[in-house]
């Protein structure tokens, strides 16, 4: 905490509940954050952050206690009363307008919006691609947002926050789609709020970032309240035990695996509209092969090209050593590949529809007999991996919705696994999980690799890439930098392959 932070919280719940159909979310939770502070706040999915932070920021009204700004009582507060307070939040999921540009997203939260005044073009994209540059996002004002990467769409989100000059600010997994440059932009921003004193609440599942930035921690279990403590006087054991109450899982022995023949080769790989070019690669049965490199390196389109949703111009794939043609997410299914996206909200899965319909929608034939679907294969299916995958869910029937993050993750890799795949591929899997449903899909991985299936591993988590991964290839502007395997498989050769050429050769 900077010198001279208030001792009145900026921001503050006092004994908050709230429940949802009998299921308490929170149960009398005690939360502040003080000007010039970082409060981490962590817990597993589920725990009852996102209710927390939804009461703070006026999204959800508590069934019970209040909330405080600056120690006087706001009430009812929603999001337009807390956004004149200065009370400003970037969530894990971008809330921003896909039909509007970049510039215009930016400008709906800074600018008056009077009928009577003139816009001022020049500059509103002067003014984006100064508030763009402090959170180091090449983006250009006038694309639009649906156009952009989910990275590019957070960093945007971040972007609009802080232009906003907030008292309080609260991050919900701001780095969970970013890659290490992005990332410590971020850290930087954060620092700098502090010393201006801002009230920063920051939530994350990466402790490094916690350990780096924040001044006191709240854990909560079950939607209570662990306890809250000074940063410097906690570990990560204790953390993760109060968080959970139980103990991880070991990584296992990868290296004493044998692999097998190449399941997965593409030989110089290109597409004119994604920027790749010239892609080698091999994937052998049981092998973990990772995907490192910054946010517009390449990685996400070269899974997408693989899969069949951009087919490539260039370059072939061969699968079991066969050369094919993947032009649909159709062919590359029946070729035996499975893609695990990116961004489970937008292309993972479907909100609205039921656990059991969003396990099966990818292995329809497998349940269906004479083209009408069978409802008792579909529940034994989906039971099965409800159980396999540890799937937390009131029943086959409820609503994707109703889930955690954690366990939406769980459903689509649900979903891929009934296909019964030979290439898996999976991109940032554990992103926005907490550390109890990361670890359990860390030992899936370890266990599909096991049992011969080969996994293409991107993630923008270093420490992820370098643990679960048997060889690392890393990705700079749309090609391969280079091949690590064995010793080589270290952060700096990482980092060094993956920086543009003039800041590694500094």
């Amino acid at each position: 905490m900077s010198e001279g932070a208030h001792t009145t919280p900026t921001l503050q719940a006092e004994h908050v509940s709230k429940a949802y159909g009998g299921v308490h979310a929170l149960r009398d939770v005690c939360f502040d954050v003080r000007a010039g502070e970082v409060h981490a706040l962590v817990g597993e999915n589920g725990a009852g952050k996102s209710t927390l932070i939804r009461i703070l920021t006026g999204a959800t009204v508590p069934d019970d206690g209040e909330v405080r700004f600056r120690g006087e009582r706001v009430g009812p507060l929603n999001p337009a009363i807390a956004k004149g307070l200065g009370i400003a939040a970037v969530y894990q999921q971008p809330a921003l307008f896909p039909d509007l540009t970049v510039a215009e997203n930016i400008a709906l939260g800074s600018e008056s919006m009077k009928a009577w005044r003139l816009v001022d073009w020049p500059e509103r994209r002067r003014h984006a691609e100064e508030v763009l540059a402090r959170v180091g996002a090449a983006i250009r004002p006038d694309a639009l947002v649906r156009s952009l990467t989910l990275p590019e769409q957070q960093l945007l989100d971040i972007a609009r926050a802080v232009d906003d000059n907030p008292a309080a600010i609260i991050f919900d997994e701001p780095t969970a789609s970013l890659g290490p440059r992005e990332t410590e932009n971020l850290i930087r921003i954060v620092q700098e709020l502090r010393e201006r004193g801002t009230a920063v609440v920051y939530i994350s599942h990466r402790f490094e970032e916690l350990f780096r930035i924040a001044d006191r921690v709240t854990v909560l279990r079950d939607g209570s309240r662990m306890g809250a403590f000074p940063m410097r006087e906690v570990t990560a054991d204790q953390l993760i035990h109060l968080m959970i109450g139980r103990e991880l899982a070991p990584r296992g022995n990868r290296a004493e695996r044998e692999q097998g023949a190449p399941v997965l080769e593409v030989r110089g790989l290109g597409c004119r509209r994604t920027g790749l070019q010239n892609i080698s690669l091999t994937l052998r049965r049981g092998e973990v092969l990772g995907l490192a490199g910054f946010v517009g390196a390449g990685r996400t389109q070269l899974a997408e090209c693989i899969f069949g949703l951009v087919p490539s111009d260039e370059g072939e794939i061969a699968i079991d050593g066969e050369s094919v043609q993947v032009s649909s997410p159709r062919e590359a299914i029946a070729l035996g590949l499975a893609y695990v996206p990116e961004d489970r909200r937008r292309h993972g899965v479907i909100a609205d529809f039921s656990v059991a319909w969003n396990v099966t929608l990818s292995s329809l034939r497998r349940i269906a007999r004479f083209g009408f679907l069978r409802t008792d294969a579909e529940l034994r299916l989906t039971r099965q991996y409800i159980d396999r995958l540890r799937i937390r869910t009131s029943s086959p029937e409820a609503s994707v919705n109703e889930l955690s993050g954690g366990n939406q993750q769980k459903v689509v890799l649900a979903r891929w696994l009934a296909t019964e795949p030979r290439v898996l591929i999976l991109d940032e899997p554990t992103q926005g999980v907490d550390i109890g449903a990361k670890a359990e899909i860390h030992a899936l991985i370890d266990a599909l690799g096991a049992q011969g299936i080969g996994i293409l591993l991107i993630s923008s988590d270093l420490l992820e890439i370098l643990q679960w991964s048997d060889r690392v290839a890393v990705m700079k502007n749309g090609r391969i930098a280079g091949l690590l395997e064995g010793e080589q498989m270290n952060a700096a050769n990482v980092m060094r392959l993956a920086l543009p050429d003039a800041v590694a050769a500094a």
